[in-house]
């Protein structure tokens, strides 16, 4: 296997994950900011031209980041961070849905909309005018979430999973890029601390 890397949450999120797992995985580094994934010969790997993108053993490809790691997780070997029963998967399922869908998708939106324009306004259709909007609704989220953490570890209890990555790296680009996390949600700045000595966080 292979991983088509770059800058940016998205390949951290993969990066994050495998070596949680214990995954060594050689990368390829493409340069996003030169749109490189935008060329002919990255589309044929990954039509969106989005990173990352995993090459499999046998030359076929797979993107989007849950679906990558959802792949990792099942092939190799040790304790699962998807879950060991249909009940631990479908929470952490539900976790990570919720946390890309209210949380990441308006932050990451909210970047390419304002700070990140120059790079994303010739590349992806843009709406500057929704930008802080969209970062209230991800900061919204975030309080939220707080309440949801009180007294938990991890989003699904004592266990780490595929949603705590996600959110960890993605927290981490926020603070990066004028989205710095509120510290007033004490439980969210708790975990991300404890999430962010993990050795994995500097994959």
């Amino acid at each position: 296997m292979k991983l088509y890397n770059s800058v940016g949450p998205n390949p951290q999120v993969v990066r994050m994950f495998a070596a949680e797992r214990g995954i060594d995985l050689p990368t390829e580094d493409i340069d996003l900011m030169g749109g490189e994934n935008r060329q002919a010969e990255f589309l044929k790997r990954n039509p969106s031209g989005q990173s990352p993108c995993l090459e499999l053993d046998d030359g076929s490809h797979l993107a989007e980041i849950t679906a990558i790691c959802e792949y990792l997780d099942e092939v190799s070997p040790g304790d699962s961070l998807i879950g060991s029963t249909p009940e631990q998967r479908a929470e952490t399922r539900m976790w990570t849905r919720r946390v890309d869908l209210n949380i990441c998708e308006p932050m990451a939106n909210g970047f390419r909309f304002s700070e990140g324009l120059p790079i994303f306004k010739d590349r992806i259709v843009t709406v500057p005018e929704a930008a802080e909007g969209l970062k209230r609704i991800a900061q919204d989220r975030l309080t939220w979430l707080d309440g949801q953490l009180d007294g938990k570890t991890y989003l699904c209890g004592d266990r780490l999973t595929l949603a705590d990555v996600l959110l960890y790296c993605f927290l981490a680009f926020g603070a990066a890029v004028g989205q710095p996390l509120n510290e007033d949600n004490r439980n969210v700045k708790a975990w991300f601390d404890r999430m962010a000595a993990r050795p994995s966080a500097q994959a």
